[in-house]
């Protein structure tokens, strides 16, 4: 998955545009673009990767991207092998100065530039204010251009006000990325996100950017703020539970899948990242 950006330029004489997608399946590609993105998936299942985070979409999801975020929505197999399936959904792209230069730094738009700022981890977004704003996404392209523009700041503003909001990527691999190129990095976590589920070595993943293991290492650390035998079980953790969300294969056998071939291990990592064994992690998910 090899980090394109796509640019996503809203039409002439508009500032802002909403895109509604059907398809068979959502564009298959690891990308980001200068614009902010608000995406809520109507139909269809699958993984999420925003950042370094993964984790499970499925009908009702409503995501808020940042600007240069990269991110991929990749479908379940299902959605890949037969036509019987629709995978839809609608998203704005808009960015930080689609109303002015300054518009977001007067006194009264300091929350909402807050939360700009903030989109650029990405947020999950849940709350009262959350079906609001999936019925005015899904009507916004009716409105003429005056009522448009007033109908995504009021979007915003339920945002900010209404809903709850969870953080996603971490500060680290945002830090990352402002901090350079990244070509290095891309390659890096293409490589991962391809094949976190078989065995990957220190060397492997050094070897890719032409570094040797103990140079490669100092590197990540540096560069992400994390080792990359963490970023690695994030990776793989993160893929554990959308597995158990949608699978009633045994916690070993997803354990496997995943590219542990040790279930103490495994057991270990989940419980250091998740704070519960899979075990309560799969009983509470089964509770809810």
């Amino acid at each position: 998955m090899q980090l394109k950006e796509l640019p996503r330029y809203a039409p002439l004489n508009q500032s802002f545009f909403v895109d509604h997608n059907k398809s068979k399946h959502f564009l298959n590609v690891w990308h980001c673009h200068e614009q902010l993105e608000l995406v809520y998936i109507k139909k269809s299942t699958g993984t999420k990767f925003i950042g370094d985070s993964i984790t499970p979409f499925q009908p009702g999801s409503l995501v808020l991207i940042g600007s240069y975020l990269p991110h991929l929505w990749l479908n379940d197999k299902k959605y890949l092998e037969t036509d019987n399936l629709v995978a839809e959904s609608y998203s704005i792209f808009f960015s930080s100065k689609c109303f002015g230069d300054t518009f977001f730094d007067i006194p009264e738009m300091q929350i909402i530039k807050g939360l700009l700022q903030s989109a650029s981890r990405g947020l999950e977004l849940e709350g009262v204010g959350k079906p609001k704003v999936i019925s005015a996404l899904k009507n916004l392209s009716d409105l003429v251009d005056h009522e448009r523009a007033l109908e995504l700041l009021r979007i915003i503003s339920i945002i900010c006000c209404e809903m709850d909001k969870k953080v996603l990527s971490s500060q680290s691999f945002i830090n990352s990325y402002h901090k350079e190129s990244n070509s290095r990095l891309d390659k890096v976590y293409e490589y991962v996100l391809n094949h976190f589920t078989e065995e990957i070595s220190l060397d492997s993943v050094a070897d890719i950017i032409n570094m040797n293991a103990s140079s490669f290492s100092r590197y990540f650390k540096q560069k992400t703020n994390k080792t990359f035998t963490k970023f690695l079980n994030e990776v793989r953790v993160g893929y554990a539970c959308k597995r158990f969300t949608e699978s009633d294969r045994n916690i070993a056998e997803i354990a496997y899948e995943c590219g542990y071939n040790n279930i103490s291990n495994f057991n270990k990592q989940f419980r250091s990242l998740k704070g519960m064994t899979p075990t309560a992690y799969v009983a509470a998910h089964h509770m809810a």
